[in-house]
């Protein structure tokens, strides 16, 4: 299958105009013929035509169940699934049999969090165990939590937030009891980026597990999880530009090996009697049933688009777009950012709050304009909770927006200002 040739490589200067050439939905227009603003990336990326591509090659020329036939097809899928194993562990710094294909990042961190109540596994919770998280999670990594502390009798806690929207350090001292360390890479409202080697030196410390939500993370930085030493990590598709219906969870290979499988069937397994069963090796004992084949392989095909783009110039990119943002938002009375105000140590998500007008209004205005945003609590109650907001609209980005559209999105906000005239509902909780 030919590799994706994306139109800006990054032996060039970045052209962004170049990469928005392979995304044929942003020339579209929406609302009355406006030119279509998409800065909603953080909730899901759009796809070139070369991941396209790629999985319409594959079901033109060689569908087929992975892992099964002994036909021609079936081989050609199964090199194909595989190949785009290989693709996607050389992009996160990972081996093949360290990484497991399932639905999406929430599916990878519950199978992580079911596994570790399961008392096959050697390093299972149980009572008296703690789970540290953080007030930064989203639900995904904090609900499965929640669910294995429930069912283990384990207790969890959770570090703090700094007022720019960073982990509080100071906040938590971890303790022997702590057998799991659990945190988001990248917040997906804040957009603070964690001190991961910090959080891993203290759960080394401890003797516990560190689990990595990767899902803001792998498409914005470069992003080398061997280097970064943390046991587990997930990310997603569509978040990617890939498909949606993917996600990826990396284990390191000892603990995948000794882990017991999650969900059962198909084959996942070794041997089966009426009476037993034993089970495949990671990775295939994790992905049960016939797997989203297209999927992975357009996933593949989107992992070669970014690394031939390059990933450091994709976030130097996106750092751009982000100061720009912030500059102009500073310019604008009664807009308050909630996260980090500075560019150090932050990613490409920047959520806001204006005065005077809710969220929810804010993003009716702004798609009446064009632009494309999150609003609400982006699947993060607590950490809204804790800002005291109900709601914030959220701006994110990747690698196809431009400083312009940063001056749309402004200009939008100062329409809605004088179209609500500052009257109306702030959100405020």
């Amino acid at each position: 299958m030919a590799s994706p040739a994306p139109a800006a490589l990054h032996e060039s200067a970045f052209d962004v105009s170049s990469v928005r050439a392979d995304f044929p939905i942003l020339a579209r227009t929406v609302r009355d013929d406006k030119p279509l603003v998409y800065l909603d990336s953080g909730a899901t990326c759009q796809r070139p035509v070369q991941v396209l591509d790629a999985e319409r090659e594959f079901l033109l020329t060689c569908n087929a169940a992975v892992h099964r036939g002994a036909h021609q097809l079936a081989e050609e899928a199964t090199d194909a699934y595989e190949g785009a194993r290989a693709l996607i562990g050389s992009f996160v710094g990972a081996h093949i049999d360290e990484l497991v294909f399932t639905k999406n990042a929430t599916e990878s961190l519950n199978l992580i969090a079911y596994v570790l109540g399961d008392d096959r596994f050697d390093r299972h919770v149980g009572p008296g165990d703690e789970i540290v998280i953080t007030e930064l999670e989203h639900h995904a990594n904090l609900v499965p939590w929640q669910e294995l502390a429930r069912r283990t009798g384990a207790t969890l806690r959770w570090y703090g937030v700094t007022e720019d929207g960073r982990i509080d350090l100071d906040s938590l001292e971890l303790t022997d009891a702590v057998k799991v360390v659990a945190f988001t890479h990248q917040s997906n409202v804040t957009g603070a980026v964690a001190p991961v080697e910090e959080l891993v030196r203290r759960a080394r410390a401890v003797g516990a597990l560190v689990v990595l939500d990767a899902c803001q993370s792998v498409p914005h930085m470069a992003v080398d999880f061997h280097a970064l030493d943390v046991d587990y990590a997930a990310f997603s598709g569509h978040k990617m530009l890939g498909p949606s219906g993917v996600g990826v969870l990396y284990g390191k290979a000892a603990l995948l090996d000794a882990m017991p499988p999650f969900i059962t069937g198909g084959s996942m397994i070794e041997t089966v009697t009426m009476e037993k069963t034993t089970y495949a090796p990671p990775p295939q004992r994790f992905e049960a049933g016939v797997p989203m084949t297209s999927q992975v392989v357009g996933l593949g095909a989107a992992v070669q688009y970014l690394d031939k783009i390059g990933i450091e110039a994709i976030a130097a990119h996106e750092k751009s777009l982000v100061a720009a943002t912030l500059a102009e938002f500073d310019a604008i009375d009664g807009l308050r950012v909630i996260g980090p105000n500075d560019n150090v140590n932050r990613g490409s998500a920047v959520s806001f709050v204006v005065d005077g007008i809710h969220a929810h209004d804010l993003g009716q205005i702004l798609d009446d304009e064009g632009v494309a945003i999150r609003v609400g609590h982006h699947c993060a109650w607590p950490l809204h909770r804790w800002f005291g907001v109900a709601a914030t609209a959220r701006a994110s980005f990747a690698l196809y927006n431009t400083v312009d559209e940063v001056a749309v999105l402004a200009d939008a906000i100062r329409r809605a200002q004088r179209f609500f005239g500052g009257t109306r509902s702030t959100g405020e909780a």
